[in-house]
């Protein structure tokens, strides 16, 4: 075969390759439908998100205030009790005999002193007829201080006995929920030593977590100024989540930040107070809060599906009149009821591509198809 026939053989296998491409994108096609919207202009309020962990407000460890055999336990496992349930009682006999002893003590005491009272008196009428030395009058007026301060002692053995007493009867020092009973009924319970139970409150409950130095600057010149004073870095309100749950929704309030940052670490500690009216939150769970990161301020919001990436730059596609697209490059912030906050790059007026991005091309024109964003997903 001759080279002009193999050439023309080669241009008709390719005529043949081509045709079916070209005849697939007439010239006269209509440009390629894309949805587009207006973004999502509102007042919105940043926050920053941390990880912390719950604690009760209080805490107590239950003992004994006076040693005995454990008689009783009055409580349920778990349960939540109220302030001055009684929870143990220590055999009481021993000490309500010592008070029995002393409560006599009190009346062999006060007969003493009324005998010592009315001889005084009897001194004291004879000292003024001259009958009685002055000796003996003192004497007499030495043994009715005496008695009367014999009386004062028994009286003082009587509400030591009276509290030793009420101690058998161990109570709860504040409401929450109890934990296990730790000692069994018979066993010897020492004062102040054998731990018998916790209690913890429920409701207000703590939220403790820790802020980098440079979000706790920040917070410090927003807020502070906000405030008048610089001192002031605490953001007030915030929202906490559970484990599981997509959106922090629970009210809380910060009213705590530590007075030092942690060298090792970097952070500070700071402390939000949450109502737990439900009793759902336990001390000890992991949860996460939103804390405000900003001023009220007017923001613009797009969809994530909206912001193309071109290597390392964020770009949205806008629509003209004319139905050309062209991109604009943001600065995205962070996600707001489900829409992407941009802080640089909009004004808010613009229609912008949300959906097709794959159809789109610098200059080129598109057919939108025009949609309304709803203002919170």
């Amino acid at each position: 075969m001759s080279f002009r026939s193999a050439f023309l053989a080669a241009a008709g296998a390719a005529a043949i390759v081509v045709g079916p491409a070209v005849a697939q994108a007439p010239p006269g096609a209509p440009p390629p439908p894309v949805t587009v919207a207006k973004p999502v202009v509102k007042e919105i309020v940043e926050r920053d998100e941390y990880t912390g962990r719950f604690e009760a407000v209080d805490q107590v460890e239950v003992r004994a205030r006076v040693s005995g055999y454990l008689e009783r336990v009055a409580f349920t496992d778990g349960a939540i009790v109220n302030k001055g349930d009684l929870l143990f009682v220590i055999d009481r006999r021993p000490y309500k005999a010592t008070l029995d002893q002393a409560e006599a003590t009190v009346i062999s005491a006060q007969a003493r002193l009324n005998f010592a009272e009315g001889d005084l008196e009897r001194a004291e009428s004879l000292r003024r007829t001259g009958n009685i030395a002055e000796q003996l009058l003192e004497q007499r007026r030495q043994n009715f201080l005496t008695a009367k301060a014999d009386l004062d002692r028994a009286n003082a053995a009587v509400r030591e006995a009276r509290l030793n007493y009420e101690f058998t009867e161990i109570r709860a020092p504040i409401s929450g929920r109890i934990g296990r009973k730790l000692i069994s009924e018979g066993n010897l319970v020492n004062a102040n030593q054998t731990l018998l139970t916790t209690i913890v409150s429920l409701d207000p409950i703590y939220f403790y977590f820790d802020i980098d130095e440079r979000s706790y600057l920040a917070y410090c010149r927003t807020f502070g100024a906000e405030n008048g004073s610089p001192r002031r870095c605490q953001p007030g309100e915030v929202r906490l989540a559970l484990t599981g749950e997509r959106e922090p929704t629970r009210p809380g309030q910060i009213d705590f930040i530590d007075n030092r940052v942690d060298q090792a670490t970097g952070t500070v500690r700071a402390r939000a107070i949450v109502p737990n009216k439900d009793l759902f939150i336990t001390p000890g769970l992991f949860g996460t809060i939103a804390v405000p990161g900003s001023l009220p301020y007017r923001g613009i919001l797009v969809p994530d599906e909206a912001i193309a990436t071109d290597q390392d730059r964020r770009l949205v596609w806008a629509i003209a009149e004319d139905g050309t697209v062209s991109p604009r490059p943001v600065r995205p912030g962070p996600r707001i009821d489900g829409y992407r906050v941009i802080r640089e790059g909009l004004k808010g007026d613009e229609t912008i591509v949300i959906n097709g991005l794959q159809r789109v091309r610098p200059g080129a024109k598109v057919t939108p198809q025009m949609a309304t964003l709803p203002p919170k997903r």
